[in-house]
């Protein structure tokens, strides 16, 4: 079984919620820059506390912030999934010597493929919980602005940047940063490419039987 794990894809290509149903599946810890950054910003850590100022100017994390935050995770987990990171290449090449020095050596790279006409359709149909941060679609997940939250009851809300000009921002910011990402996991021959239109259940299989095969000459 594949138990170090990369999901990456575009804005709403379903990362997040493809992490959640293979941990719940398979028992492997999953989490996302984002989520890691929001507990240490809880804890009003150094890290948090960085990380809160680049969030208010709506930049990217610096390399050397997330990588502080991914190492200071992966150093109690030697199994993970990891949800949209690295977000760019020089993430990617650090995290990639990082997990080598560790012997913790990447097994499979997953990017959900989605067209940039979806990805504007789900991104301005989506709420957000104020309160566990979970990510709903309007349609797909059949909530309102006045559904409460299905995980935890908390208020859904539209987020501050799912707006036109957010969204062409951070789909620039996909293309730039992100695609080369994934480039650089093909040459390394660990990029398999899933379809994300196909429906969230359909893509969880594909993942799910790909996830259970075995890795071979894998020491760990």
């Amino acid at each position: 079984m594949k138990s170090r794990i990369i999901l990456l894809g575009p804005p709403a290509s379903g990362k997040g919620t493809q992490a959640g149903l293979l941990s719940a599946t398979f028992g492997i810890p999953a989490t996302s820059t984002g989520a890691m950054l929001r507990e240490e910003r809880a804890q009003g850590s150094e890290i948090g506390v960085e990380a809160e100022r680049w969030t208010a100017q709506g930049k990217l994390f610096p390399d050397d912030l997330a990588l502080r935050v991914v190492w200071k995770w992966l150093d109690e987990h030697r199994r993970f999934i990891l949800d949209g990171f690295p977000r760019t290449l020089g993430q990617a090449t650090s995290f990639d010597e990082g997990l080598e020095q560790r012997g913790l050596p990447l097994q499979v790279v997953y990017f959900l493929k989605l067209a940039d006409d979806v990805i504007r359709e789900r991104m301005t149909s989506r709420l957000t919980c104020s309160n566990c941060a979970s990510v709903f679609n309007r349609k797909f997940h059949n909530v309102s602005d006045e559904t409460a939250c299905p995980k935890c009851g908390g208020r859904l809300v539209r987020r501050d940047d799912d707006t036109e000009e957010a969204l062409t921002r951070r789909l620039a910011e996909f293309h730039e940063h992100t695609l080369p990402v994934a480039r650089h996991y093909q040459g390394k021959g660990l990029l398999k490419e899933v379809n994300g239109t196909a429906g969230r259940d359909a893509v969880f299989n594909s993942l799910y039987y790909d996830v259970r095969e075995e890795v071979s000459n894998d020491p760990n």
